[in-house]
């Protein structure tokens, strides 16, 4: 099998991609949302810009924010898991829900906010792929609220087979790919807006602009993965030095308690050990 290069999980072909083409984007989000097409009557990318320097930035995220019918709308894509994902999708949705109040409004008129996550890596206990969440009382599961909603698809619970009507599994199926013959074989199933994302992304991945983006995105990605590396070997270091030196503590208190049995005064075990003739007094005190 022939590995692509890059996925449809890419963050750099997946924000060109959807941004230069809308209305793929907005039949994703129909598809990922439950919605017909139809019934998008309003729809705008709030954040289609990709500025090179950012790229550059250590942890930057290549979302996608948009207006859904007046909604405010998420879209995340994350490969691995880096450990409590939950509560970072909850500080998206609390930024997005928090920055669309403006000043000297009323609460009533925030709007819906709903994070979408496409992730390549298993996050709930269940065999579902597609799992929903709002706001519910526990005991009569009533609604406290439509303005939140997180929705997560998680790629590795895709069923193998996938029929040509189901347009959510075969935009999912299209995210999951990581081979050339996987691409193709949605592709000949024939369904209009695969054929045309699987040709836009043989078009981004061709570009030149695209390419060095991902040079960009790739040595920050780089760096990144450098400074937990040397953040975690620090970490690594510290515990080891602060354990070597508990050891050593412990090992002459150790000693300091088996000189104390054998009748040596505080100056002598304070001459053998290091420590002060007050710590071998306390020391005393305690046996």
């Amino acid at each position: 099998m022939s590995k692509l290069q890059y996925t449809f999980k890419t963050d750099t072909l997946f924000k060109m991609l959807f941004v230069q083409y809308p209305e793929l984007l907005k039949k994703l989000v129909a598809a990922l949302l439950g919605i017909p097409l139809e019934s998008i009557e309003q729809f705008t990318i709030r954040n289609p810009e990709m500025p090179p320097d950012n790229l550059g930035d250590k942890f930057c995220r290549l979302d996608i924010n948009m207006t859904v019918n007046g909604q405010r709308v998420d879209l995340e894509v994350q490969i691995g898991n880096e450990g409590d994902y939950p509560e970072r999708v909850l500080f998206y949705w609390a930024r997005e829900f928090s920055s669309a109040l403006p000043k000297g409004q009323g609460y009533g008129i925030l709007p819906r906010t709903v994070v979408i996550s496409i992730i390549d890596f298993v996050l709930f206990d269940c065999e579902a792929y597609q799992s929903f969440f709002q706001p519910l009382e526990v005991e009569r599961h009533t609604l406290l609220s439509d303005k939140m909603g997180l929705h997560f698809f998680e790629l590795p619970k895709l069923p193998e087979v996938v029929g040509e009507k189901d347009k959510l599994l075969l935009w999912l199926s299209l995210f999951k790919a990581e081979t050339e013959e996987e691409l193709t074989k949605i592709d000949e199933m024939e369904v209009p807006e695969m054929s045309q994302a699987i040709n836009a992304y043989y078009t981004i991945t061709a570009s030149s602009e695209f390419r060095e983006k991902e040079r960009l995105r790739a040595k920050a990605r780089h760096d990144e993965a450098q400074a937990l590396y040397n953040a975690r070997r620090k970490g690594q270091e510290e515990g080891r030095a602060e354990g070597e030196a508990k050891g050593r503590a412990e090992g002459k208190l150790e000693i300091a308690r088996n000189l104390l049995e054998m009748g040596l005064s505080s100056t002598q075990i304070a001459a053998a050990t290091g420590l002060s003739c007050e710590e071998i007094e306390q020391l005393r005190r305690s046996l």
